[in-house]
């Protein structure tokens, strides 16, 4: 998993007051647990968000303190107009304990199916996954190449060693969909299957004179 670091800063006081002084201050207000004793932070806006719109998972180095604990991101909570992060819930990591992940699923190769002008649906964009932090990778990746027009990749087609993929099994992730344009095509190449080639018309044509 990729490694990111964060900066924070103790907070004196953790009622709604100070919360939003911090905000205005373009800071977010966030709690550390899972090591033992919650900790109240805040980091700077700029920087948490730069690691919240990303694509990718990161196990954070978060600065508090003096220390440097381990940590991944738990839930973050944004502001229902400005969609600005107004909270954030950290995870300290620890060797033998397991944690909850969402995980990026991306795609490699070209689906036969795409070639054939059909089109490829992402059901998810991430997959939540249990495991140990050293176990965790940094993405899942489905190789769609083969998949023809029809086909699908479902949560049983894919293998993270040693964690739990918190999906049903039969749930689908990747598909190929058939489109309009391909249903055409495949309409035109039946139309001119079952009719009369050129030449086979003019033949017609001249027996009948």
């Amino acid at each position: 998993m990729k490694t990111a670091s964060l900066s924070g800063s103790p907070r004196e006081s953790v009622g709604k007051k100070d919360a939003n002084q911090l905000r205005e201050n373009h800071r977010v207000p966030g709690v550390l647990y899972g090591g033992g004793e919650q900790k109240h932070f805040s980091v700077k806006e700029l920087d948490i968000s730069k690691l919240v719109i990303n694509p990718d998972v990161f196990q954070i180095k978060l600065e508090l303190e003096g220390e440097t604990r381990n940590c991944v991101i738990q839930e973050v909570q944004f502001h229902p107009v400005t969609e600005r992060i107004v909270h954030l819930d950290l995870l300290e990591t620890l060797p033998q304990k397991p944690v909850q992940v969402a995980l990026p699923l991306r795609t490699t190769g070209t689906a036969a199916g795409v070639i054939d002008g059909g089109r490829m649906q992402m059901l998810f964009r991430r997959v939540p996954v249990r495991g140990l932090i050293s176990d965790l990778p940094e993405e899942i990746v489905i190789d769609v190449t083969e998949l023809s027009i029809g086909d699908s990749k479902r949560v049983r087609d894919i293998e993270v060693p040693n964690c739990t993929v918190l999906l049903n099994d039969s749930n689908l992730l990747v598909a190929v969909k058939r489109t309009r344009a391909a249903m055409s095509a495949e309409s035109d190449v039946e139309e001119g299957e079952e009719g009369a080639t050129p030449e086979e018309g003019a033949e017609n044509a001249e027996k009948a004179e």
